[in-house]
């Protein structure tokens, strides 16, 4: 049985609809990442299905129960969100962020409770930034503030995680930290994971399960070889991709692409721009 799926969902900002009768199932217990280009939906969708958006059409279960009926507290013990860009912590340290996250289980004043503390302590602890713990969450690197920003989700305990492009602003080494951190989290934790990537190769390397989006609509789904395909990539990015295996892990690897030129009374759209700034045309 899938715990989270979508059935004709239409979602949009006033008016517009960015993304269109949308049918999908999110596996349990996998990695699910969301491709596409810049304005097709993908942190819509995970707008949608965390109810940060109310949907123009369609439904969201989970657990067999529309989300737009679903107690907010009990929702939030159900997932957990991380935005593209999480607001700044405001001088808290690293222990009073995380901390935020046990909110929908407390009661009357909201005091942390002996249960309370374990937990934040135990998400400290797997997102390994439990030596911070009373350090300025502003005095750490981006890799480290991604990290608590983790460990508030874990401290929800939910089963299931949202993540809209969690490795936004970092290097490469921090990228791959904050991604082994999800992976580990995936398969220790067994923690149900869908997140927005930009990087393909990323996607490819992490996820079990790949949606490919365009223009609101869903492309491709499936494995890591049945979605980084010339051909899909071609239809999503319009790029003319070569595709490889990485030698590590074996899945596939965009190994460079060509932008997919589009032709303009004979000559391609680049040519004719190149010529007009060059005041030849």
């Amino acid at each position: 049985m899938v715990r989270l799926y979508t059935e004709d969902l239409t979602v949009g900002y006033g008016e517009k609809s960015i993304i269109k009768e949308m049918t999908l199932e999110i596996p349990d217990n996998k990695i699910t990442t969301i491709i596409g280009a810049n304005g097709c939906g993908k942190s819509t969708l995970l707008k949608a299905v965390t109810r940060i958006l109310t949907p123009h059409g369609g439904s969201i279960v989970l657990d067999g129960r529309s989300i737009s009926k679903e107690n907010t507290r009990q929702l939030a013990k159900k997932m957990a969100i991380l935005p593209q860009s999480p607001e700044s912590a405001g001088g808290l340290t690293v222990a009073e962020l995380v901390a935020y996250g046990r909110f929908p289980y407390q009661k009357g004043f909201g005091r942390v409770t002996k249960q309370d503390r374990r937990i934040i302590d135990w998400a400290m602890e797997v997102t390994g930034i439990l030596a911070f713990k009373y350090r300025s969450v502003d005095d750490l690197s981006g890799g480290q503030r991604q990290r608590v920003w983790i460990a508030m989700a874990l401290a929800q305990e939910t089963e299931l995680i949202f993540l809209d492009e969690p490795t936004t602003y970092l290097d490469m080494a921090h990228q791959l930290e904050v991604l082994e951190l999800i992976d580990q989290l995936n398969k220790q934790e067994g923690r149900t994971i869908v997140m927005v990537l930009h990087d393909l190769n990323q996607a490819a390397r992490f996820a079990d399960h790949i949606i490919a989006l365009k223009d609101g609509k869903i492309v491709k789904k499936g494995s890591s070889n049945e979605v980084i395909q010339r051909d899909v990539l071609k239809q999503v990015f319009q790029i003319d991709a070569e595709i490889g295996r990485d030698p590590r892990t074996n899945k596939p690897m965009c190994i460079t692409y060509n932008l997919l030129r589009k032709e303009t009374g004979g000559k391609s759209a680049v040519d004719s721009m190149s010529r007009l700034t060059s005041g030849i045309c």
